[in-house]
């Protein structure tokens, strides 16, 4: 398999996900790293082995010998290093969502589409082995026809009012934060494993603080709970610390979720529950290798990941046999290795969440806010 380069934009949390997962890629070498701290790229690359750091991405998007980029930045960014990105004929790898509107997504959509290059939308937490043993039990018609999805996002990282991070702030995070930091990943989820389209919904957001306290310093992702300066000050908040959504899905089945920043102890508790009329399945995330099966007739079960056991399809996303873990680092191995050998095989499906479902996603959102500005159910449009 001929070798790849990629570089890295964004130095931040996701930005070193980004990056070790990539050193697990064996054809593919990262070769560049962009931020908007010159300093902190070079620190960063020194750690990676990457020789090349730079201020500006566009100077990467130059270099004809990158085939990819990773995109890693605030959310308010996206749009624009995508379309620069595709512009330059690069293959692009976004961190979600896409953009901070649906016009946005879909022109990506468009442009991608029109210059015949790859794409991808990271929703990585596809691709722990038990979600995909979840979808397998679907299509293979163990659950029987979906009656019911629901389940829960949650995490306790914004809980205080002097915790910070970008995605607060409106102008870097979008109009939507819990819905759309995490709250997109667990829809994105659910429409994966039931194989059906969210129709529409009825959803209900609340900011519980009106002001939070900035850190005058840079704050890392999670990192702002960790500080104890009185070097801050108030800012106001306009982005939702929890959301609660009841949803149709596919022509007859019904939903509700939450997705909360402020909900203590729970530190990425994803969990998603999905019931079918011959049984039912249950996936938390801060138990990842575990997969609770339930029936009527018959004893429930709790199954552990073991490839070896796991359905066909499922069996290829796990690499460790039963006993040993595979967890949060190694869904994005997965999604990168598909996404590569794509470029490399253009033969190859693209087992992978792309651009159309980052816009998928953004319509979801959109409805999401004006059903709560309205106070109504709403209609989720269909590209």
């Amino acid at each position: 398999m001929r070798r790849l380069r990629t570089a890295v934009i964004g130095t931040g949390f996701m930005g070193r996900v980004h990056l070790e997962a990539l050193r697990r890629v064996e054809f593919v070498d990262i070769v560049a790293i962009a931020g908007r701290e010159l300093a902190s790229a070079k620190r960063l690359g020194a750690g990676f082995g990457v020789e090349t750091a730079v201020e500006d991405y566009r100077e990467l998007l130059d270099d004809a010998t990158i085939n990819a980029v990773h995109i890693c930045t605030p959310n308010a960014s996206h749009y624009q290093m995508a379309k620069d990105a595709l512009l330059a004929d690069k293959h692009v790898l976004c961190e979600k969502p896409l953009s901070v509107s649906v016009e946005e997504a879909k022109e990506l959509v468009d442009l991608a589409q029109e210059r015949s290059l790859r794409n991808c939308v990271c929703h990585n937490l596809r691709y722990y082995p038990m979600v995909q043993q979840m979808r397998c039990m679907r299509e293979d018609g163990d659950l029987g026809e979906v009656l019911v999805v629901q389940g829960t996002y949650s995490q306790d990282w914004l809980l205080y009012e002097t915790d910070w991070n970008w995605r607060v702030d409106a102008k870097a995070g979008g109009a939507l934060r819990a819905m759309g930091d995490i709250g997109s990943h667990w829809f994105d989820m659910a429409e994966h494993l039931t194989g059906l389209q969210v129709r529409s919904l009825c959803a209900d957001l609340q900011t519980f603080y009106s002001t939070r306290k900035r850190p005058m310093q840079r704050v890392e992702t999670f990192g702002g709970k960790l500080l104890t300066t009185e070097d801050v000050e108030d800012i106001p908040v306009h982005t939702e610390d929890f959301g609660a959504v009841m949803f149709r899905i596919g022509e007859e089945a019904r939903g509700a979720m939450t997705a909360s920043q402020v909900s203590a102890g729970r530190k990425n508790h994803l969990n998603i529950e999905i019931y079918g009329t011959k049984g039912s399945v249950r996936w938390d995330q801060e138990r990842p290798d575990e997969l609770w099966i339930g029936q009527r007739n018959s004893p429930n079960q709790v199954i552990v990941k073991d490839p070896s056991l796991l359905k066909k399809g499922a069996a290829g996303y796990a690499d460790l046999p039963g006993g040993h873990s595979e967890g949060y680092d190694d869904t994005f191995k997965q999604i990168f290795r598909r996404f590569y050998r794509s470029i490399v095989e253009p033969q190859f499906s693209s087992e992978y969440p792309q651009m159309t479902d980052g816009l998928r996603q953004m319509r979801i959102m959109e409805a999401e806010l004006a059903s709560h500005r309205s106070r109504h159910w709403v209609d989720v449009l269909n590209d």
